[in-house]
């Protein structure tokens, strides 16, 4: 595809080309400014049903309101907004994140800070769909691994280092002035480093929906919602798991968070390089090496020492989770219609995270937090059984 265009197309997209690495850490610290901001609430939860008279869980909707408004919105956004420049796109995103984590500093109610959390959820879809195109198109597998990178140091680092500005400065608002200040970075970034990207002006709506006759793409959908559901139904209570099974105190507990998370940077890039030499095989070899590791937590779970080895193999395994779907799935479709499929992933993996929470806490309500281990295997293998089915109908690449 890059070949063909730049025969075409020499000197815009030499250009392109040229900026090419710095565009995709740019988009990377993009990709962190928005995730941050989307998760980082997470942290000061408490702080905020003090400082506004509402409960915990009403508060708790400042991050699922958010993450329902992406899921919803995802897909009709970026039809929507098709045939407009990319680059002009991706700064109005971040500047639209900028201004609402302001205005979440200056909320005078729990209402106000509300209306400032759903409104960057609306175009968050449209910074994630297009970045991971764009990097995509330029380097495959390796560049969509360097923008997930993005996304997994901020679920290392993004509650942390709001929580901790929201303790150091001794306020709230200290959390959403850092996410501000990351997101102005990316914009500048964006600005004065990325080349301009024109949409695609040519039948753009009809050439993206005309995509979803693809009975292959349904498949891989539907195998995306099963594989988050499975990841989530554990992760979201990983935390919980380690206090009641492993017997670990806070801070051994926090420890091994960042641990799963910092193995999880180290697993990220080892995908990006695995999926840039077989996609299927090591799709697959995912599902498995997940499977197992979460069967290991479950009988060496309460032995401390295997169970360090164990979290850092998880977080390793866990973030390819967000990786493969994506490669699986924008590998077998036209050029033309990335961003629109990279919207139904993202409302597949907003609808999987939700659904895998809620599942987790039926089988934690019902037989105890020991046996979440068991919701997740049978979606895993269910998803890597989806991967032997043969589609009667294949998107032509172009």
């Amino acid at each position: 595809m890059l070949t063909h265009e730049i025969s075409n197309n020499l000197p815009i997209n030499i250009e392109i080309f040229k900026y090419m690495n710095k565009s995709i850490y740019i988009l990377a610290l993009g990709a962190f400014g928005i995730i941050t901001t989307e998760f980082g609430v997470i942290g000061i939860l408490p702080t905020i049903s003090r400082e506004f008279g509402v409960s915990v869980d009403t508060a708790g909707w400042l991050l699922s309101a958010f993450a329902i408004t992406v899921a919803v919105s995802s897909p009709f956004i970026t039809a929507l907004t098709s045939k407009i420049n990319r680059k002009f796109l991706l700064c109005l995103v971040l500047g639209v994140f900028i201004l609402s984590n302001l205005l979440s500093a200056f909320s005078p109610n729990f209402t106000i800070l509300m209306i400032a959390r759903i409104l960057p959820a609306f175009f968050h879809p449209l910074f994630w769909n297009i970045s991971l195109a764009v990097a995509f198109k330029q380097g495959g597998a390796k560049a969509v691994s360097v923008v997930m990178t993005g996304l997994s140091i901020a679920t290392v680092l993004g509650v942390p280092l709001t929580t901790y500005a929201a303790d150091y400065f001794h306020s709230w608002q200290a959390s959403f002035f850092l996410t501000s200040i990351i997101s102005l970075i990316a914009f500048l970034g964006l600005l004065f480093v990325v080349p301009s990207m024109p949409g695609n002006s040519e039948k753009s709506a009809e050439s993206q929906l005309h995509v979803l006759k693809d009975t292959r793409l349904w498949l891989n959908l539907v195998s995306t919602v099963l594989t988050l559901a499975a990841m989530f139904s554990s992760y979201s209570y990983l935390a919980a798991y380690l206090e009641n099974i492993s017997n670990m105190n806070g801070t051994q507990i926090s420890i091994m968070l960042l641990l799963f998370g910092g193995m999880g940077i180290l697993g990220n890039w080892l995908m990006g390089i695995a999926l840039g030499k077989n996609v299927i095989l090591t799709s697959r070899f995912f599902f498995i090496l997940l499977i197992a590791v979460q069967i290991l937590a479950y009988y060496f779970g309460t032995i401390f020492i295997p169970m360090v080895i164990i979290v850092s193999l998880w977080g390793m395994i866990h973030t390819g989770g967000f990786l493969v779907p994506n490669i699986r799935t924008t590998q077998s479709v036209p050029h033309n219609a990335l961003e629109f499929v990279n919207s139904l992933l993202t409302s597949c993996y907003n609808i999987g995270i939700s659904l895998g929470a809620f599942l987790g806490g039926i089988i934690i309500a019902k037989f105890g937090v020991h046996e979440i281990i068991w919701m997740a295997v049978p979606l895993l293998l269910l998803a890597y059984l989806l991967s032997f089915v043969k589609s009667g109908k294949k998107a032509l690449v172009n």
